[in-house]
């Protein structure tokens, strides 16, 4: 048997796992780069959906509601800063426009309270239910983006991930936040001032 070819072998074989792996961790970044736009395409969804159904909040309530039309407003252009934030994938400016849309919405409904024959609406009281799991969904599906974007963070950090993340430009994802503003308690005497 002739030794001589053996550290050639040794050195392709090592060049073929080498490969294999460098793929491998490709294909994994690929994946989770997916993931994150996925996750996103799922908030998406949720935020069109609201994006319909807040004109049909806003003009359920106008029929009542003839001295609240600041609020009204405010939920209006909250709205249409959101549609514009979304479109331009800027997440910083959206999670600004969602905290303001979010008080304006529960400035809404705080208002909505004092307006018996609005809360009696069967098409208000769907609407205030349609937009409420929304906002779960929304919530819910932030989570899950914001997990999957920690993911593709870390793992383009990661030796040896990072020579291949490095190699082929694959690029940290934002987090979606909302301001501290809109985690804290709601101060109900400021919305009925």
């Amino acid at each position: 048997m002739d030794w001589s070819h053996l550290p050639t072998l040794l050195i392709v074989a090592a060049l073929v796992v080498l490969l294999i792996y460098a793929v491998t961790l490709y294909n994994q970044l690929v994946n989770i780069k997916h993931a994150v736009s996925r996750a996103w395409a799922n908030i998406d969804v949720l935020l069109r959906q609201r994006h319909d159904e807040l004109p049909k909040l806003v003009e359920a309530c106008r029929q009542y509601m003839q001295y609240e039309q600041g609020t009204l407003e405010k939920v209006i252009s909250a709205r249409n800063a959101v549609s514009q934030a979304r479109d331009q994938a800027d997440l910083k400016r959206l999670g600004q426009a969602e905290t303001a849309l979010r008080s304006g919405l529960g400035q809404l409904f705080a208002l909505a309270e004092g307006y018996p024959e609005l809360q009696a609406s069967s098409s208000f009281q769907h609407l205030q239910q349609r937009i409420s799991g929304l906002e779960s969904g929304i919530a819910d599906r932030r989570e899950l983006y914001n997990a999957a974007v920690n993911i593709n963070n870390v793992r383009i950090e990661q030796f040896p991930d990072v020579l291949i993340a490095r190699l082929f430009a694959f690029r940290p994802a934002e987090l979606l936040q909302f301001s501290e503003a809109d985690k804290a308690d709601v101060d109900l005497r400021q919305l009925f001032s």
